[in-house]
């Protein structure tokens, strides 16, 4: 049993950055890819990142933007967003599972999900 808990999110104007936080508790990410997803009214939850040792996934729409890395010395996972644009205005989840490569940016593969963090970036 893990539990997420995003922060970090905020209003800010169009190239700006955040930093997104998710922290575990209960147990340990141990051999899971944890991801963040974001959802914007009226639109289906899409992948953004994901991260599972040493290996890094993007969507394409936020590579060179967003970088996602974790505290070894704590639970944590972040995400860096930079170059913030309007349409990533949404709110951002942090999620964990065992998806295999193919699966990494699909919403069924993880098995916890954080509350969500809003994320409004205005122009």
């Amino acid at each position: 049993q893990v539990q997420l808990v995003e922060s970090g999110g905020g209003l800010v104007q169009a190239g700006d950055s955040l930093r997104l936080s998710c922290e575990a508790s209960g147990n340990t990410f141990g051999s899971y890819i944890v991801a963040w997803f974001r959802q914007s009214p009226g639109k289906e939850r899409e992948f953004v990142a994901g991260i599972k040792g040493g290996s890094t996934y993007y969507a394409d729409s936020v590579k060179g933007r967003f970088s996602i890395f974790r505290d070894r010395t704590i639970s944590a996972i972040y995400l860096q967003m930079n170059s913030l644009r309007p349409e990533d205005t949404a709110v951002y989840y942090c999620a964990a599972g065992r998806p295999n490569t193919s699966t990494v940016a699909t919403t069924g593969a993880y098995y916890y999900w954080g509350q969500g963090t809003q994320v409004t970036v205005s122009s």
